[in-house]
């Protein structure tokens, strides 16, 4: 059947090429042809067939060279070459008046496409068909999973442009991760201070010695009454009478911090999950440039211990996990002063490392060891080279602290308490207020002639189906990131 668009453009191609130019340049009639369809010429790629018309050709035309050439052998033969799979239109004027139109159809090789189909019966099982359609490649048929369907369609693409038909069963459900995290984080300090200040009053002056490592020397006046002292440390002794006095500061402090934390998270395979047990802290972020210059942004920072991993199942079974473990705490030693408010700063502890496991392994990260160790040493020249009594002149302060972090991680794949188990729960100490009710709202059971409906399962879905689906689980946004995230807000805080 021929369209109607089909039939008008050959009635004017043929009422165009109708006119004939004479030598002299005028327009001449030529002669009348008539148009009639003579069916529909098949060639393979790569492949010729001749035509021939005994009544003599006179002008040849052909739709579409890329898909097919045509070429005059002789004034009663055509030569009629396929390039590549389509379809196109021949037109063969003949001297006789007659115009015959042929629909040209070029063919993928037989012996490729048989190639092709065996090749995609031993990839994708005989389930698998394909059939063409020139340029098209129609892909139908069922297949294992996903990844046969892809190369199902990447073995048809050798063909030309495929059309994926195919269905795939309906992936089980990704097996689920429980991590269970130990962070064991010991801090030890330790600090150790020695100085002696001397100082004396007397009726011709005042004096003091001091290294000025624990402040100021006690305040005298001339007369010799008692000192005002604002820092009485360890030992102190004064004599009036003569007007010399003695402060001894010894000081020997030991701090311990133990941070013990075990938190389970549970995920997906291929799905992140993160826990945080501290809190935020609002970071002054300055801005510049353009109408910005001097205006401050909050940007809350996160700070505690912290945990972000990425599990994945192995076609191996074993489980391969991304994990960053970190523990911060906040440091005011550190910290920023911004219009007289103490921004603190933060001392972070942060390891990341891959990590390949069986089911219920542990692996441990340890060895994060920080000691320091710090030594003052404060004296007054020439006095303190005296001997025995040049100690008098010398003041000495050893701060010393040691952190050990340990952090134990364990991967189990876990399954769901089955419906109708008791779910476990914490004993509560203290009963809450009496006569509250001691059970959750629960819905009503479903009747018995109106049972509940059970979600709807399917055997086989669509391959660009289970694509997108793929593809939108991807690229969902974390539930802190659908609620705004913790970006930036601006604050008008001009300094």
């Amino acid at each position: 059947m021929r369209s109607p668009l089909t039939l008008a453009l050959a009635a004017m191609l043929v009422s165009v090429v109708g006119q004939a130019v004479s030598p002299h340049g005028a327009a001449t009639p030529a002669t009348s042809f008539q148009l009639h369809s003579s069916g529909t010429l098949t060639v393979m790629v790569n492949k010729s067939m001749v035509l021939e018309r005994p009544e003599g050709l006179k002008r040849i035309s052909i739709a579409n060279g890329s898909i097919a050439a045509a070429a005059a052998l002789s004034t009663t033969e055509v030569l009629l070459n396929g390039i590549q799979p389509g379809e196109t239109t021949l037109l063969l004027w003949s001297r006789n008046g007659k115009i015959s139109m042929y629909d040209v159809q070029v063919l993928a090789s037989m012996a490729k496409i048989d190639l092709v189909r065996a090749q995609l019966r031993q990839e994708a099982g005989p389930k698998a068909t394909l059939t063409t359609d020139g340029k098209s490649v129609f892909l139908r048929g069922k297949v294992a999973n996903l990844n046969v369907a892809d190369r199902a369609e990447a073995i048809a693409a050798t063909l030309g442009k495929v059309v994926d038909l195919l269905l795939v069963p309906t992936p089980a459900a990704k097996p689920q991760i429980l991590l269970k995290v130990r962070f064991a984080d010991v801090d030890r300090s330790a600090v150790s201070q020695l100085g002696v200040n001397l100082f004396g009053s007397g009726t011709k002056g005042v004096g003091s010695s001091t290294t000025g490592q624990f402040g100021g020397a006690p305040s005298l006046s001339a007369s010799g009454s008692p000192p005002g002292l604002s820092d009485l440390l360890n030992i102190f002794y004064y004599r009036p009478d003569i007007g010399v006095g003695a402060v001894l500061q010894a000081l020997q402090a030991k701090n311990l911090l133990q941070i013990l934390a075990e938190p389970n998270l549970l995920t997906v395979s291929g799905k992140p999950a993160s826990f945080l047990a501290g809190g935020e802290f609002p970071f002054p972020m300055l801005q510049g440039g353009g109408a910005g210059v001097g205006q401050i942004t909050i940007q809350f920072k996160k700070f505690g211990i912290q945990l972000n991993f990425l599990p994945t199942v192995t076609p191996r079974g074993t489980i391969h996990l991304v994990v960053t473990p970190e523990v911060s705490s906040l440091d005011y030693a550190n910290g920023l002063n911004v219009n007289g408010f103490t921004i603190p700063g933060l001392d972070t502890r942060r390891v990341q490392t891959q990590v390949e496991l069986d089911n219920g392994q542990s692996f441990v990260i340890a060895g994060l060891m920080d000691n320091q160790t710090v030594q003052n040493l404060n004296k007054i020249p020439g006095f303190s080279d005296i001997p025995i009594l040049g100690k008098l002149f010398q003041s000495r302060s050893v701060n010393k602290s040691k952190t050990e972090l340990l952090v134990v991680v364990t991967p189990e794949i876990v399954e769901p308490i089955p419906a109708g188990q008791k779910p476990p729960s914490i004993p509560m100490p203290v009963p809450f207020l009496k006569g509250s009710k001691n059970f959750k709202p629960q819905n009503p059971e479903p009747a018995a002639d109106h049972p509940a409906a059970p979600l709807p399962r399917r055997t086989w879905v669509p391959v660009e189906e289970l694509k997108a689906r793929e593809a939108s689980l991807a690229a969902a946004p974390t539930p802190g990131e659908a609620a705004g995230g913790l970006g930036p807000a601006s604050v008008s805080m001009r300094p």
